[in-house]
């Protein structure tokens, strides 16, 4: 859990990922359009992936990737992402994080 979290603040924008994971790839795909270029962390790649697994899975996570933080505030995943999206709320969610 203290990984996760040290890291969900390391950057404005973090995506906890696996590599083949396609919805995570959208999310991010999703930010960049945005403008936004989030902090990425495969935690398939990490030694200590699964316990972060866990520990995401804990703090609310409907699925353990991919998770966003953003403004270190664990925000979702995919379908909680899409929706702040559609309802226009995401765009405000991270002006500060844009250049």
């Amino acid at each position: 859990m203290d990984k996760v979290m040290r890291l969900a603040s390391e950057k404005g924008v973090v995506i906890f990922t696996k590599s083949s994971c396609c919805l995570c790839y959208a999310v991010n795909i999703l930010f960049q359009e945005l403008g936004v270029r989030p902090m990425v962390h495969e935690i398939d790649q990490d030694p200590e992936g699964r316990e972060m697994e866990k520990a995401l899975l804990r703090l609310g996570c409907t699925s353990p990737v991919p998770a966003v933080f953003i403004g270190g505030k664990l925000r979702g995943s995919t379908n909680e992402i899409m929706s702040l999206h559609l309802s226009g709320s995401l765009t405000q969610l991270l002006k500060p994080y844009q250049p």
